[in-house]
């Protein structure tokens, strides 16, 4: 753990570099992540140190600290990469769906200048760079204090609906699809479908059961090339029993007598939920259960169960626009890229802004080319 600098008013700031002093850090992190009400379980230590195992590289580590007094009230867990540019992103990469700082809700900003200023010093040759932002994030309170070049640009779409149970989204919908919904779940009740939540001690179990079942849905189709290989599943195992042990994860069995035909991993926090990742066996459609529909039933449960006495918080289902998902009709939700640089890595920003804005205009002409009439 290397000093950077005091900071003002028994603030100071550290920098970790060592896997095992970021082991450590579990207690302290914990108690910061329940004291910071933006958190995303994508924050979560668990999640985090376990993803640094599986896919982290010797040398880049660079989880940056602010305590005041003895108690941590800043993190922002970056790692250092070197390609397409020097930069510091967050931890979790591109198998997490936010990304995101940890800042104390009492927070006056003195702990997010502090962060500011630790990451001026961290970033000496690299560019700042925090992908997946979800509107609101805690980050956001750094950037402010950024006192260098910044911009913010378009990220990935995520959808995201009430957190209130199936009942009512249904209600949300056209009539003759409500009444498709409410069809489907009295399929499932006749098919005889029950819901087994995983203990801590039977997650795992439970995680290698879903991987095999996503392998079996998505098999001869396209899938996520990265859910099928094992730093992914050993990651998965590793992180999820302590998710489910702390409450900021739910894996959920379906069975069919003593058959186990689809489990579900929703990952939650203070303000939402979401399904992660699901895996369910070719049986259950050629049964006629309407598989998205069972799930969207026990990952509204648990987003339910968010947000406290105000209803405020979110059922999110994540990145990414596909047709199942829209005809809940969520709010689409757009996550920020915020960049930072100092005057002297100003020219990465640019090349930043200029790839950004590229591949966003090769997408822009590819969709058009998709659409236009055949012939």
């Amino acid at each position: 753990m290397t000093a950077l600098c005091p900071a003002v008013r028994a603030h100071t700031t550290d920098l970790v570099t060592d896997a095992d002093a970021f082991a450590a850090l579990a207690p302290a992190w914990g108690r910061l992540y329940e004291r910071c009400a933006t958190a995303t379980p994508f924050q979560h230590h668990a999640w985090l140190h376990s993803w640094w195992r599986s896919y982290g590289g010797r040398g880049r580590l660079r989880v940056l600290l602010v305590r005041s007094g003895d108690e941590l009230v800043g993190a922002a867990p970056l790692m250092l990469v070197h390609r397409p540019l020097p930069a510091l992103v967050p931890l979790g990469g591109a198998i997490s769906d936010y990304g995101d700082v940890l800042l104390d809700d009492a927070d006056d900003g003195r702990a997010a200048g502090a962060l500011a200023d630790g990451l001026w010093d961290a970033a000496r040759t690299a560019l700042v760079d925090f992908r997946e932002v979800r509107p609101g994030g805690a980050v956001e309170r750094v950037y402010d204090h950024w006192r260098g070049p910044r911009r913010t640009i378009r990220d990935s779409l995520c959808l995201e609906l009430p957190a209130v149970p199936l009942a009512e989204l249904a209600a949300r919908l056209p009539t003759k699809r409500a009444q498709r919904v409410r069809a489907q779940l009295r399929r499932h009740a006749s098919l005889g479908v029950e819901r087994h939540v995983a203990r801590p001690d039977e997650a795992a179990a439970a995680l290698h059961r879903m991987l095999e079942l996503h392998r079996l849905q998505w098999q001869e189709r396209k899938v996520t090339a990265e859910h099928m290989l094992p730093r992914f599943r050993e990651h998965l195992v590793r992180a999820v029993p302590e998710l489910v042990r702390s409450g900021s994860a739910v894996v959920t069995e379906f069975r069919i007598g003593a058959d186990v035909l689809a489990v579900d991993l929703t990952l939650r926090s203070r303000s939402l939920a979401g399904g992660y990742l699901y895996g369910a066996h070719p049986r259950l459609r050629e049964s006629k259960a309407d598989v998205a529909v069972m799930l969207l039933d026990a990952c509204s449960e648990q987003a339910a169960r968010t947000g406290g006495a105000d209803g405020a918080g979110t059922l999110s289902l994540l990145r990414g626009n596909e047709p199942y998902k829209m005809h809940w009709r969520p709010e689409p939700i757009v996550n920020q890229r915020l960049l930072m640089a100092r005057r002297r890595t100003a020219p990465l920003l640019s090349a930043t802004l200029f790839g950004a804005s590229a591949r966003r205009r090769g997408g822009s002409v590819l969709r058009r080319w998709r659409e236009r009439p055949s012939g």
